[in-house]
């Protein structure tokens, strides 16, 4: 199942996509989870893809996102492979969702993407034991984890130089009926191929992470969990169009513009 949240008609609405037709959610699908593969009411109605807007399929308290969690990457910016998952946090507003824009803050010098697989959490999740931790996961998206590599030099750690506004874009649907073990993860970057690898190349799978993560901090409904992303990470220039494709899920686009 592939679970939107979109605006029409002045309205925020949860509901199934279908094609190009969505079927409208009674209320909230995270109100609705208790386990994987069950069903979210219907409110009977009917949207068609192309009469609404597609937002940021979910509203996080908090994005705990990952360090080097693919070797290659850990070798591509020559770091250690990180023994426990390294952990850092974006806030809830630097999401975006699809077709929206991703704004270089004035002064930036060097903007990166970052195409990442995400998890999105259906419920509260506290100290979850490995092999219970998909239990917990409402399903998996797109995610682009923008990062200003200056600030992020000069500073030391991460906060400023992945926490801007716009640094998060996030999308397009959640995928609640696949299995994140080996997915084609692709980055684009003006209809170029710029990263690319399977999700079986992560240093900490999903399991693991939500374990490790609900053993430091409390997990909400529509938090996320972006797992890391692989080598070939790039710079982002105003004008751009990048695209974050992962396989069973969607393709998540976003076009590049400076601040001012």
């Amino acid at each position: 199942m592939r679970i939107v949240r979109f605006a029409v008609k002045g309205k925020v609405r949860f509901g199934r996509l279908d094609g190009d037709v969505i079927h409208g959610f009674k209320g909230s699908p995270f109100a609705h989870f208790k386990s994987p593969g069950g069903s979210f009411p219907l409110d009977g109605i009917r949207y068609r893809l192309d009469e609404v807007k597609l937002l940021a399929p979910c509203v996080p308290s908090k994005i705990v996102c990952l360090g080097l969690n693919y070797r290659a990457h850990a070798e591509e910016t020559r770091l250690p492979i990180p023994t426990v998952p390294l952990i850092f946090l974006k806030p809830s507003t630097a999401v975006v969702g699809p077709e929206d824009k991703i704004v270089l803050p004035r002064d930036a010098k060097r903007v990166d993407y970052e195409g990442e697989m995400a998890v999105v959490m259906g419920k509260i999740a506290k100290d979850v034991f490995e092999g219970e931790a998909r239990g917990y996961v409402l399903g998996y998206t797109c995610f682009n984890d923008v990062s200003d590599r200056h600030a992020q030099r000069d500073d030391g750690q991460w906060t400023r130089a992945k926490g801007y506004d716009t640094f998060a874009p996030t999308g397009p649907c959640i995928e609640t009926d696949i299995a994140p073990d080996d997915l084609k993860l692709e980055t684009y970057l003006n209809g170029e191929l710029k990263q690319s690898a399977r999700t079986s190349d992560l240093i900490f799978g999903v399991s693991k992470l939500v374990s490790f993560i609900s053993g430091v901090m409390t997990l909400l409904p529509g938090d996320v969990i972006a797992t890391g992303t692989p080598s070939g990470i790039g710079p982002l220039n105003a004008g751009d169009v990048v695209e974050v494709r992962i396989e069973g899920i969607g393709a998540l686009r976003n076009y590049v513009t400076r601040q001012g």
